[in-house]
């Protein structure tokens, strides 16, 4: 029994250790940060983006954003689900499928509606 609760108590050590700076890391990312994640946003998977590397070609390029999104809030509408105004869409509806937090997706907003 002894042996049980020891071992129960160094897995639950562990696990706050290793978990709880992970999830506040990821609390604290910025957009670009985000953005350009291979297992977050990974928009570099299909988009170029300038100080990216090895970025996609599926995507438009990410560049002069507030010109091609006046409105911020119909480029964090197009982040969040693609499909909604093109239902063939290859990217990801990141919102839909919470693969990003909201908190997430407007920090990826602002990124890239400052490009």
């Amino acid at each position: 029994m002894k042996r049980t609760i020891s071992s129960v108590s160094v897995v639950v050590t562990l696990a706050t250790l290793f978990a709880l700076p992970m999830s506040a890391t990821a609390k604290d990312m910025s957009g670009k940060e985000i953005a350009f994640d291979r297992k977050l946003g990974n928009c570099l998977g299909c988009h170029n983006i300038s100080g990216g590397s090895q970025p996609g070609n599926v995507g438009p390029p990410l560049i002069a954003m507030k010109a091609r999104f006046p409105n911020k809030a119909d480029l964090r509408a197009q982040i969040w689900d693609a499909t909604t105004k093109n239902p063939n869409s290859l990217m990801p509806p990141f919102g839909r499928h919470q693969a990003l937090s909201e908190s997430q997706i407007d920090k990826v907003t602002n990124f890239i509606h400052s490009l």
